[in-house]
C-alpha cells in the first residue's frame, strides 16, 4: 500500500519485533541468515536515528556467539565459518563500538586466509569464488584497521577484481561473468576502498546504471528484469561513489520505495503490494539516505554504514 512518508515509527516496531516470531516458518527457515539480519536491522534504526531500539549488549552479546576459535564468525550459533557473516559481524561491533571484545588480528588472519593466488577471494574453506567475497574482505580488514600486508595483497586483489570488468562496464561474479548492479557494487565499493577508481569506465559504468531505472522509478539489477528496492541501494551507492546519483529521476524512485512500506506492520517490500523483510528495509532505506530524504542519518555508499560510524572509526570520506 502507497504511502507518502517515511513510517519511521512503524519501521522500528517491525524491526524490534523481528525476533519474536519464533513460531514462524519463515523464522526458523531464515536461521542461516540470522546474523547477517540482525546487521540489517541494526543499521536500518541507526539511519533512522533510533540507535537505542535494541538492547545493544544483547546484541553484542549474540555476535560474540557467533565466533569461531579462528576469529571467523557464522550465520547463527552453531553454523559454519563464512566471509559474509564475518563481515556482518564486524559492521555490528563497529556501529555499537565494541570491536575490542573481539581479536582484530585473530580475525584479519581468517580473512587473509582466504585470498587465492590470483587476488580473488573464496567465500569459505570450500573455495567457492565470487567477487562479492572480495568486497567482504576489504571492507572488513579495512573496518579493522588491517587494510594491508601481512593480511591482504591488495595489488592482487585489485588485479582480480579488474579482470571481472565486462564491455559495457559493468562486473560481474567472475571474469566473464554478466554485469550485474549487486556485483557492481562489490566491484566498485572495493575499488572505492582501496582508491583504485581510476580503473573504472565512470561514465560508460554510470549510463548502464542510471538505465536500470523503469518507469514505476524503481531499479532493476540487470536488463530485462523487474524493479526491486533492493537496487535502490546497490545501484544507487555506486552512482553515489561516481558522483552521478543524479542521472536517476530522484523523486520517482523516493515514491517508487515509499509505496513499498507496509502500512499495517512496518517493513519494506521488494515491491508495491509483497510482504516486507528486514534485508529490503535495509536497503530502502538506505537509498533514502542516499537520496538525502529527511530525517534520516547520512549512510556511506562504500560500506552501507552511517556516516558517524566510520568518522568515529577514523576512516576517511571518499576523496
Amino acid at each position: 500500500m502507497s504511502d507518502n512518508r517515511l513510517l519511521t515509527d512503524l519501521h522500528v516496531s517491525y524491526i524490534q519485533g523481528l525476533d519474536k516470531k519464533k513460531e514462524s516458518f519463515e523464522y526458523w527457515a531464515g536461521e542461516h541468515l540470522r546474523l547477517n539480519g540482525v546487521y540489517w536491522g541494526l543499521t536500518s534504526l541507526h539511519l533512522l536515528k533510533h540507535e537505542s531500539a535494541l538492547d545493544s549488549n544483547e546484541v553484542i552479546e549474540y555476535v560474540l556467539a557467533c565466533r569461531h576459535p579462528n576469529g571467523a564468525f557464522g550465520g547463527h550459533t552453531g553454523h559454519d565459518a563464512h566471509l559474509l557473516y564475518t563481515l556482518s559481524a564486524v559492521q555490528i561491533l563497529c556501529t555499537l563500538d565494541a570491536l575490542d571484545r573481539i581479536d582484530r588480528d585473530q580475525t584479519a588472519k581468517y580473512v587473509a586466509s582466504l585470498q587465492q593466488p590470483d587476488g580473488s577471494f573464496a567465500g569459505d574453506e570450500y573455495s567457492e569464488i565470487d567477487t562479492r567475497f572480495s568486497y567482504c574482505a576489504l571492507s572488513c580488514l579495512s573496518l579493522l584497521g588491517k587494510l594491508q600486508a601481512p593480511f591482504v595483497d591488495i595489488s592482487k586483489a585489485v588485479t582480480f577484481i579488474h579482470s571481472c570488468k565486462n564491455f559495457d562496464g559493468g562486473y560481474g561474479s567472475v571474469p566473464g561473468a554478466e554485469s550485474h548492479s549487486g556485483q557492481i557494487f562489490c566491484c566498485v565499493g572495493a575499488l572505492a576502498i582501496v582508491n583504485r577508481l581510476d580503473l573504472v569506465e565512470t561514465d560508460r559504468l554510470a549510463w548502464w546504471l542510471a538505465e536500470r531505472q523503469l518507469k514505476n522509478g524503481g531499479l532493476n539489477g540487470r536488463p530485462e528484469k523487474l524493479e526491486d528496492v533492493c537496487y535502490s541501494w546497490w545501484v544507487l551507492s555506486c552512482l553515489s561513489i561516481l558522483d552521478r546519483i543524479h542521472w536517476i529521476n530522484r523523486d520517482k524512485l523516493v515514491q517508487f520505495i515509499l509505496n513499498a512500506q507496509d502500512t499495517d506492520t512496518g517493513g519494506i517490500a521488494d515491491r508495491p503490494g509483497d510482504v516486507s523483510d528486514v534485508f529490503h528495509t535495509l536497503f530502502g532505506i538506505a537509498g533514502l539516505s542516499l537520496l538525502g530524504y529527511p530525517g534520516l542519518e547520512p549512510v556511506d555508499p562504500r560500506y552501507c554504514m552511517p556516516v558517524k560510524v566510520l568518522q568515529r572509526l577514523g576512516i576517511p570520506e571518499q576523496p
